[in-house]
């Protein structure tokens, strides 16, 4: 049996016909990186593709000295014996799934991916192919949230109702994609800034180079902020931060506050960050099971392999048919060459 057009590796997932890797672990010859998060690009490798829009954030995240080549969605370029092309994936600034054709065989690897409204990114694409390898991070039922909220008006409310009663707010964020998205949809409200931590301010210069709107902000630690000088004089004022300034000396300079978690995490009770915030907003930049399953429908895929929380969507797919054909579902573990070869052989062929 052919070994899979895209396999597991030690370092990631590897395409031998085209020798790239997608996303990997360590460092490569030739690395597509379908976004910037630090779990998907990683340092040392010789090449690195990724979509145009993702360039700046990869600099600032692996150094300005690597060499990066930036593919417009849609174009398809050749590498070895394959087509492949970068499609967006909605999830933040740049992020793309890897399409990868050999003859009429059509392998799409969806990288980390959603399908919500989002100001400060292109929307999803869906791309039709034979076997899709996607991500399954909110992979069960329980996570399924309401998509027509207006993200940036909530939480300016939160923000004034706390102001009213002497609160400054603190809103805990991820530094890339979900603290940018806050400050998207924080554009048409806000009419004040915003003031975000240092780690922040890298990748949000990103996104505003690539001419995504985003409210005013300013540094928490820079000179206009007296958050430098170690003492806080202000009430009433926003503040956007990572979660990781939990366990910092930084809450002891924000004066009166209360706080909150944006996070598709904060969806049910049982959530482990249940307890931890005043507030919850449930904005997540991954799929919830709704749109995982209608993203795998609309691929056609007869062949899906899930990464991350796996067996719930597994266990659900088998019991689903695509054009009258049973869809097979299996863990991306069995991409490893050695346990592919214990599937059944089928007819992959798109075209």
């Amino acid at each position: 049996m052919r070994p899979p057009l895209i396999a597991l590796t030690p370092r990631g997932l590897y395409c031998a016909a085209g020798d790239f890797y997608i996303d990997p672990s360590r460092a490569v010859d030739t690395a597509i990186v379908t976004h910037a998060h630090s779990d998907h690009a990683r340092r040392g490798s010789r090449k690195y593709l990724c979509n145009d829009a993702s360039i700046g954030l990869l600099k600032a995240r692996l150094g300005q000295a690597i060499q990066v080549e930036g593919i417009p969605y849609g174009k398809v370029f050749r590498l070895g014996e394959v087509e492949v092309s970068l499609h967006s994936a909605g999830h933040i600034l740049g992020s793309a799934q890897v399409r990868v054709q050999l003859g009429s065989e059509v392998w799409v690897a969806s990288g980390d991916y959603k399908r919500d409204p989002d100001p400060s990114c292109a929307p999803f694409e869906s791309v039709a192919c034979d076997t899709f390898i996607t991500e399954a991070t909110f992979g069960t039922p329980k996570y399924a949230w309401a998509k027509d909220r207006n993200h940036g008006r909530d939480i300016h409310e939160w923000w004034k109702t706390n102001a009213g009663q002497g609160f400054n707010s603190l809103l805990f964020g991820y530094s890339l994609g979900k603290a940018q998205r806050i400050l998207a949809e924080l554009a048409p409200h806000a009419l004040q800034p915003v003031y975000i931590h240092d780690s922040i301010v890298e990748p949000t210069r990103c996104y505003r180079e690539q001419g995504i709107r985003l409210a005013e902000t300013v540094t928490m630690s820079g000179p206009d902020s007296a958050l430098s000088s170690g003492t806080s004089s202000y009430s009433g004022e926003l503040f956007l931060a990572p979660p990781s300034i939990l366990k910092t000396d930084w809450l002891k300079k924000l004066g009166r506050f209360r706080t909150a978690f944006a996070s598709g995490w904060m969806q049910g009770s049982s959530s482990g960050y249940q307890g931890t915030y005043d507030h919850g907003f449930v904005i997540s930049d991954h799929a919830d099971w709704g749109d995982l399953n209608r993203t795998i429908q609309e691929t056609g895929a007869h062949r899906v392999f899930v990464q991350h929380r796996e067996g719930a969507l597994i266990r659900h797919l088998k019991n689903r048919k695509q054009g009258g054909q049973r869809i097979e579902a299996y863990s991306a573990d069995e991409l490893s060459p050695e346990l592919y070869e214990r599937i059944e052989p089928v007819n992959l062929s798109l075209l």
